[in-house]
């Protein structure tokens, strides 16, 4: 409870013991377009958008990394701002187009490109595409030689061990991303003597959810110390360094947000050591966050459908579950299933008296929410809200497991609120929008 009181403090509002998000009740939303759903609140993304922006030096710039939330409403807020994008398939791909981004600030990584993946993005001319293996550095080229463009690459290093840090790790390693950094060279000899690649940069692989500052200094440090011998092998500064993203937002007790005050002292250092080096002579950096940017600014809420005990322990039965937000129910990548903020959103102010599991409707002991949770007195109709769930809830969970309705996305903007994603019923017919 402690993390939501501070979640609601720093980003929402309260009154009659509701959530406002945006000003606006939570129950009205509910009301207006049913459970469970998805809903952003514009105003926090931006407060999120702006703290990173000032917390960088101007030397870096910073592309939105498209599968942490691809919402096309999401996509066309960070393209205003003056962001590109960053995109793992054609499918985002197109989605950045159909956003209205222009092909020179899309960035393409992600392992196992198909052919025709990397020929659609090569006949749009994106600004650069990150190359995973030799392989697909050999695709590239006769690719291009077949469309007689020169492609604008970067080469995706997976570093040694040093550079790691984060709650995923995931560089460092053996990995299907990104070339090793002991092969280095050797990419280096197949790019250089072909006049089908232009390589422009560099782009770090190491790990995502990083809330430790020192951490991304020190993958920093290193990626400057790779570019440094791309440069040298180049004769020349490279275009970009993409440092990742990574940038994560405390989800579990005892987890403190990253701190930006200290993150800037040390990336202004950083800059300063740079322009002492002719090698990073106009180099551009580059951050690709996601969840950093969106995470907070969206809550997953389901309503009550059920209550029961069995052998002594209490169920909260939702209308939705891990079909929605795979994430919540640890299933996403966590190793030890731990709680997020999660909160009846109607009895905000109520003290937490009893113990319970929340579940969702599925036919499997995984759709769990929210194990052994202190939370009040809970009544069939509540809303239960997951906060936390701006980035990697709906995408990124199973949403035709067992054919549930798919869950709608809602925006607020400005004490309005708009529907930005429609539901899905399966049994209807209906067309997915």
């Amino acid at each position: 409870m402690e993390q939501v009181q501070a979640l609601v403090i720093q980003y929402f509002s309260t009154s009659n013991q509701e959530l406002n998000i945006g000003g606006l009740p939570i129950s009205q939303i509910a009301d207006q377009y049913g459970t469970p759903f998805f809903v952003y609140d514009q105003g926090i993304i931006l407060q999120k958008w702006l703290a990173l922006r000032n917390a960088l030096p101007p030397e870096f710039e910073i592309s939105y990394s498209v599968k942490a939330n691809p919402n096309p409403t999401i996509l066309k807020l960070f393209l205003a701002q003056g962001l590109g994008l960053e995109i793992a398939s054609a499918g985002e791909l197109n989605l950045a187009l159909q956003a209205g981004c222009t092909p020179d600030k899309i960035l393409f990584a992600g392992p196992g490109k198909t052919e025709a993946e990397l020929e659609l993005a090569l006949k749009h001319g994106i600004g650069e595409i990150h190359i995973e293996s030799f392989k697909e550095c050999d695709r590239i080229s006769s690719l291009s030689r077949k469309l007689g463009i020169i492609a604008k690459i970067a080469i995706r290093i997976n570093p040694s061990q040093e550079a790691q840090g984060g709650a995923m790790q995931m560089g460092g390693k053996s990995a299907p991303f990104g070339i090793d950094e002991e092969m280095l060279d050797s990419i280096l000899d197949q790019i250089l003597d072909d006049p089908y690649l232009e390589l422009r940069g560099i782009h770090l692989f190491t790990g995502t959810q990083i809330l430790d500052y020192q951490v991304l200094i020190t993958q920093y440090r290193k990626g400057l110390e790779i570019a440094q011998k791309v440069a040298t092998r180049l004769q020349k500064p490279l275009h970009r360094i993409d440092f990742g993203g990574g940038y994560g937002i405390p989800y579990f007790t005892n987890e403190v947000p990253l701190d930006l005050t200290k993150l800037n002292i040390e990336l202004t250092q950083l800059i300063a050591e740079t322009k002492q080096n002719p090698l990073f002579n106009g180099t551009e950096f580059l951050i690709e966050p996601g969840r950093y940017l969106v995470g907070e600014a969206g809550i997953y809420v389901a309503r009550i459908n059920d209550i029961k005990i069995s052998r002594g322990k209490k169920f909260l039965i939702l209308d939705g579950g891990m079909n929605h937000h795979l994430a919540a129910s640890g299933n996403l990548g966590q190793v030890i299933k731990r709680n997020y903020p999660v909160a009846i959103l109607n009895k905000l102010t109520e003290t937490a008296i009893e113990t319970v599991d929340v579940v969702g409707p599925l036919c499997t002991p995984l759709d769990t929410l929210a194990r052994a949770i202190q939370l009040p007195t809970a009544a069939i109709g509540d809303l239960i809200g997951v906060f936390q769930s701006g980035a990697y809830g709906r995408t990124a969970s199973p949403l035709g497991f067992l054919s549930h309705p798919t869950p709608p996305e809602v925006w607020v903007e400005n004490g309005e609120h708009s529907l930005i994603r429609q539901r899905y019923n399966y049994e209807s017919l209906d067309k997915q929008t």
